[in-house]
C-alpha cells in the first residue's frame, strides 16, 4: 500500500510563505545546477495558445540529494484580469527520485511559482546589488511586483520604493496598499525614467513584449532584475542594456540564449550569440564573480528553472509531513 498526499492553496499559503527559508532553498537549488553535474534539467516545454493570449509552460528537473522532483504545469492567460480571474495559474507534481511514484499533488494554482519566482528575485539582488541598497523600483502592478518586494526587503535594507505600471492606477493602487501595509515610503510614478534614477534596485515584472526600460536611463551601481520576459515574445529591457551592462547574469545561459533579455540582445545584433557569461549559480558558488566595483551595472536574466519548482515543492512537501497539513489517499 503506498499513499499520496494532496495539498491545497489554503495550505500550502500557511505553510509555505515567502520568508529567508523559501530563498535559501532557491538559492540552494541554483547553486548545485553550478556544482552538480548530475542536475537534469530539460528545456521547458512551451505551448501557446495565441487565441485567447494564453501560454502553458512546463518545467522539471532533478536534483542529486533530494527525495523527489517536481512536474510544474504553468498556464498564464493575460486577457483573465478582465474577466474578474488571475492571469497565471497551475500545479505541481512531486514524484519520488528514487521510485518515480508521486509523493504530492500540489494544488496551488501557481502560488509555489509566485514564491519560488520572489525568491529568485532575492537571491540575484542579495549576489550582484550593492549591500546598502535602500531604495527600489518595481516596473509592474500585479502579484509579482508585491512579492517581489517583499523578498527584497528580507535580504536588502529597503526603505525607499517607486512603483511603475502602464496602467498608472493600478500602480497608484499598489502603492497605497503597500504603504498601509509596510513600514515603507513607497509612491506611484508616471514617468519611468523618473521611477529609476536613483534607485539602486530596479525590477522588472511584466508581460511586455517591446522595451519599457531604456538602456540611457540606467546609471552607474544601478542592479536590474528582469523577471518577465519568459517566453521568446516578451522583451522588457533595451537590448542595448544587455550589451551596456558591466555584469549580466542569466539563471540559465542555455535557456536565456532562447528566450529571456539575452535572447532579443542576440536577436537585435548587441550581443554574440556564442558569447560566454556566469550563471547565477556559478556566482552563488563562488565559482565566477558577479559586482567588481560600486559604480557596476549589474543584469539578471531570470526566466524561471525547472530546479526552482524542484526545490519548492520539495519544500513544502517536507513541510506538510512535519506538520501533518494536506489529505492522504492509499493506492
Amino acid at each position: 500500500m503506498r499513499t499520496m498526499k494532496i495539498l491545497t492553496e489554503v495550505e500550502l499559503r500557511r505553510i509555505v510563505p515567502l520568508d529567508l527559508d523559501a530563498v535559501e532553498c532557491v538559492e540552494d537549488a541554483f547553486r548545485a545546477l553550478a556544482v552538480e553535474d548530475a542536475v537534469k534539467m530539460p528545456p521547458i516545454l512551451r505551448l501557446d495558445i495565441p487565441d485567447s493570449r494564453g501560454e502553458v509552460d512546463v518545467k522539471t528537473a532533478y536534483i542529486p540529494g533530494l527525495s523527489g522532483f517536481a512536474i510544474k504545469i504553468s498556464p498564464g492567460f493575460f486577457d483573465n484580469p478582465s474577466m474578474g480571474l488571475p492571469s497565471t495559474n497551475g500545479m505541481m507534481v512531486l514524484l519520488s527520485s528514487k521510485t518515480g511514484l508521486v509523493q504530492a499533488l500540489l494544488l496551488d494554482n501557481g502560488y509555489l511559482t509566485d514564491v519560488r519566482t520572489a525568491a529568485a528575485g532575492a537571491v540575484a539582488a542579495k549576489h550582484l546589488a550593492q549591500e546598502d541598497a535602500s531604495i527600489a523600483t518595481i516596473f509592474g502592478a500585479g502579484v509579482q511586483a508585491r512579492l517581489q518586494l517583499e523578498a527584497l526587503t528580507l535580504v536588502r535594507p529597503i526603505r525607499e520604493v517607486r512603483i511603475w505600471a502602464r496602467d498608472h492606477r493600478k500602480a497608484a493602487a499598489l502603492a497605497k496598499q503597500l504603504s498601509r501595509d509596510r513600514d515603507l515610503s513607497v509612491v506611484a510614478l508616471a514617468d519611468p525614467k523618473e521611477a529609476i534614477s536613483g534607485a539602486q534596485i530596479i525590477v522588472t515584472t511584466t508581460p511586455a513584449r517591446r522595451p519599457i526600460l531604456d538602456a540611457s536611463w540606467l546609471e552607474g551601481g544601478q542592479h536590474l532584475t528582469a523577471m518577465g520576459s519568459d517566453a521568446e515574445h516578451k522583451n522588457e529591457i533595451d537590448p542595448m542594456a544587455i550589451a551596456n551592462a558591466d555584469v549580466y547574469v542569466p539563471d540559465s545561459l542555455k535557456q536565456t540564449r532562447r528566450l529571456g533579455e539575452l535572447h532579443h540582445a542576440i536577436e537585435a545584433g548587441r550581443i554574440a550569440g556564442d558569447r560566454d557569461f556566469p550563471e547565477l549559480g556559478q556566482i552563488i558558488a563562488g565559482k565566477m564573480g558577479g559586482r567588481g566595483r560600486v559604480s557596476d551595472i549589474t543584469i539578471a536574466d531570470l526566466t524561471g528553472t525547472g530546479v526552482q519548482d524542484t526545490a519548492i515543492a520539495t519544500l513544502a512537501f517536507r513541510r506538510a509531513e512535519r506538520s501533518d497539513v494536506g489529505t492522504e489517499f492509499e493506492s
